[in-house]
């Protein structure tokens, strides 16, 4: 492992130099991968497995059809490479269990029953293990429990990987039975096509994955959005106007520099006067939502977040009620001129 300071905090992390993809290979070189479910992750993490030379086969539902006519689209093939659950677990020797957290639930009786000897248990998320209470995922005492969680979605993980970038995943050993579990995760973080990896558990991943999505990276982020974009329309500012100074100048421009060199590189190439006002607002903002986040820890820690995923995901409307909301999001003024100004954009235009 590397050792990098942290912004004052050693810690310790895993790059492709620290563990070559040769290695991941040698060590991956006889297990066969079964990677369950087509939907977020699946697709992704098991096309850079491929990618990269080691063993894999899907595991998806017959029934759900829209996702193994997917998995056949992207060159999986129905008795070779592409199974029913069941089969994909009895032929695997690593189980990735990539279903949805409230999907985990329902087949683990299935998934548990076909475990073998050896197997190594794999997640991408420490929700099932984590809140086992709930979920009723409790594993035998004979199989690897690990974990690699990329910090990106199923499409990030994806292009990351093709562009040559990787993306970051952390890790986690549960339990381990058969004494190699850490390097079959390492062997594993690296084959996906991870950035780098870093340790964790799978309490504090759930935790801050939780935390995170509900917080600044989605449910913050959507929320602010919309306030400040509808307090620009309050006042007679135009979509078009809005939308730009929203989220446009956000994803186009400013997020790219934060990205390339940091929060302060960012405010040092704006303009004074923008940076003046950013610094003074910072704290405003930030002291406004710390009360915020509190309560959404709280309700992260003490399940009250799982149990209305899994009660809620669970439900047999569930994908009519969630394109309802999302349809709603879409047709409002907001990202209906979003969708107008992304139009504008010159390679959109480029292409036509």
């Amino acid at each position: 492992m590397a050792r990098i300071n942290f912004g004052g905090v050693i810690e310790d992390v895993v790059t492709a130099k620290e563990f070559p993809l040769k290695k991941a290979q040698r060590v991956l070189k006889d297990e066969v991968v079964a990677v369950l479910g087509y939907g977020v992750q699946g697709p992704a993490q098991a096309a850079n497995m491929r990618d990269n030379g080691i063993n894999v086969i899907i595991g998806q539902a017959k029934e759900d059809k829209q996702y193994w006519k997917k998995a056949i689209a992207d060159g999986w093939i129905p008795g070779k490479t592409l199974f029913p659950i069941e089969e994909a677990v009895k032929r695997g020797t690593i189980i990735q269990y990539l279903v949805s957290d409230a999907a985990q639930k329902l087949l683990w009786p299935k998934v548990k029953a076909n475990l073998k000897k050896g197997d190594a248990l794999y997640f991408s998320h420490g929700f099932s293990i984590v809140y086992k209470k709930q979920t009723g995922v409790v594993p035998p005492n004979f199989v690897d429990v690990i974990m690699v969680a990329p910090k990106g979605s199923g499409t990030s993980v994806r292009r990351n990987f093709l562009d040559g970038s990787g993306i970051n995943s952390s890790f986690a050993v549960h339990q381990d039975a058969t004494g190699r579990a850490m390097e079959r995760t390492l062997a594993l973080g690296i084959a996906i096509g991870s950035g780098f990896l870093f340790p964790t558990t799978f309490q504090m991943e759930v935790y801050s994955d939780l935390t995170g999505e509900r917080g600044v990276l989605m449910g913050a982020l959507a929320g602010i959005m919309e306030a400040q974009y509808n307090e620009l329309r309050k006042h007679g500012h135009t979509p078009s106007e809005a939308f730009n100074e929203t989220v446009e100048e956000l994803t186009q421009s400013l997020i790219r520099l934060v990205a390339e060199n940091g929060m302060d590189w960012m405010y040092a190439n704006c303009s004074t006067t923008a940076q003046r006002g950013a610094l003074d607002w910072r704290h405003h903002f930030r002291k406004a939502v710390e009360p915020v986040f509190a309560k959404l820890y709280r309700s992260v820690a003490t399940g009250k977040e799982t149990e209305i995923v899994l009660r809620v995901n669970s439900a047999p409307d569930y994908k009519v009620k969630l394109g309802a909301e999302l349809k709603e999001m879409r047709d409002s003024e907001m990202w209906k001129a979003g969708a107008a100004v992304r139009e504008l954009r010159p390679e959109r235009r480029k292409k036509k």
